[in-house]
């Protein structure tokens, strides 16, 4: 066999993994757009993966639920001493006789289509859960994404606010040299400076915990790196929010409510199908007996069950009610829980609406205003620096109630979505 000397092989190896490595930096990393995201986790993430694999299994049952029992066969070697006359013997043609049997278990009618819709209502019911855990999942990486970008925007602005302290700063520096200002003022601005910065640290550890968060639900290992997060869509139109419709489709879509539908059909069939157990069931059966090496004796076999313990059947019928009662409550409860969670996050979503409409439209330009008329006022001695500092803060604060009441409407529309099972 032909084999590469070691030199070689060894930078065949090195070229390969170069390449790779090539390849994986000329990839786009993932992380800038939301789309791409879910796809990854809906290719990736073990845990939905897993109830796929439920429900794929819950799918596989139905057709073995409404089969029809496995026959049996049963051999007996009667007399295999002949009466006496010769030493044991195994072989049907060498024994007194020998019997087959052949047996067919045959359930009432209607019992196997019972059986099937049964499982097949279960089926649906895990199929349900799956899709609750896909938008469990979609939720938790929309909300991720807009922690991303809230921390990005954050950041942003602290750097913005940075640059405008060192200009500040530079303009104590110039007064104070001029003997306009005191000391103190070039010390307040650098202190400020030193608190920006402080804050930048936070930030950056808490968007690398936000990404270890994402990566995970990514099945991506912790500190793999993520693009910057694009612009999320805009929040609909209060149109497209109401509550009346909104409702009628959560009781309709909603991945929770479906899989309670479900275990309230199967709860229905397993009731029907106690039941009918008060019904017996049938067994044929056909019976050659071989007598040397022919068949001389033909049995036809009818067997019944005797549904005679009444006691375990009401029990087991009062079982069947019973769980159907629960199933029902169960959906009960969960329908006015998710149209409780529909009202709280539709006010929650017109609330950051309305505060980033506030934050945009009224406090951000007079904020603004504010800072150029105390920084005209500085620069012309008629205010002192502190005054200067709490108009810049003014700004800042009302950059972050804008960036926050915007985070918050994502958050509320990605639970609404949760809800709903689909894109709004």
């Amino acid at each position: 066999m032909f084999s590469f000397p070691d030199a070689p092989r060894r930078c065949i190896a090195a070229a390969l993994a170069a390449s790779t490595l090539a390849a994986q930096a000329q990839a786009p990393l993932p992380g800038a757009d939301l789309p791409t995201l879910l796809a990854m986790a809906r290719e990736r993430n073990p845990e939905y993966a897993s109830m796929r694999a439920e429900a794929q299994a819950a799918a596989e049952r139905v057709t073995p639920a409404g089969a029809f029992p496995d026959p049996r066969f049963r051999a007996e070697l009667m007399d295999i001493t002949r009466m006496g006359e010769q030493n044991p013997s195994l072989w049907p043609a060498n024994v007194g006789g020998t019997r087959y049997t052949l047996t067919q278990e045959l359930p009432w009618f209607g019992k196997r289509e019972l059986k099937r819709e049964i499982a097949a209502f279960d089926a649906e019911g895990v199929e349900g859960k799956a899709q609750a855990n896909w938008s469990e999942l979609a939720a938790r990486i929309t909300i991720a994404q807009a922690q991303r970008l809230y921390l990005h925007g954050n950041r942003t602005l602290t750097l913005e606010i940075l640059d405008l302290m060192a200009r500040l700063e530079k303009i104590a520096q110039v007064r104070y040299a001029g003997g306009l200002a005191a000391q103190q003022d070039v010390i307040r601005a650098q202190i400020e400076q030193t608190a920006m910065r402080s804050e930048l640290v936070m930030l950056d550890t808490e968007a690398r915990q936000v990404d270890a968060r994402l990566n995970a639900l990514l099945a991506r290992p912790a500190s793999a790196p993520l693009a910057a997060p694009d612009p999320l869509p805009p929040l609909p139109a209060p149109a497209r929010l109401d509550a009346a419709a909104l409702e009628d489709r959560v009781r309709s879509r909603n991945p929770q409510v479906f899989s309670d539908d479900a275990r309230i059909k199967a709860a229905e069939k397993s009731r029907d199908l106690a039941y009918r157990n008060r019904v017996p069931d049938f067994m044929v059966g056909v019976q050659p007996t071989q007598y040397q090496t022919s068949f001389k004796e033909w049995t036809l076999m009818l067997e019944v069950s005797i549904p005679l313990q009444q006691a375990s059947r009401r029990a087991q019928e009062r079982e069947s009610e019973a769980m159907l009662a629960a199933a029902l409550a169960r959906k009960e409860a969960t329908a006015h829980q998710v149209l409780a969670d529909l009202s709280g996050n539709l006010a929650g979503l017109e609330a950051a609406r309305s505060l980033e409409m506030l934050a945009t439209t009224r406090l951000l330009p007079q904020a603004e205003l504010t800072f150029n008329a105390a920084l005209a006022s500085y620069e012309a001695t008629k205010v002192d620096f502190a005054t200067l500092l709490d108009a810049q803060r003014q700004i800042r604060q009302a950059r972050q109630n804008q960036i926050k009441a915007r985070l918050e409407g994502q958050v509320r529309l990605a639970e609404i979505e949760k809800l709903l099972g689909e894109a709004l």
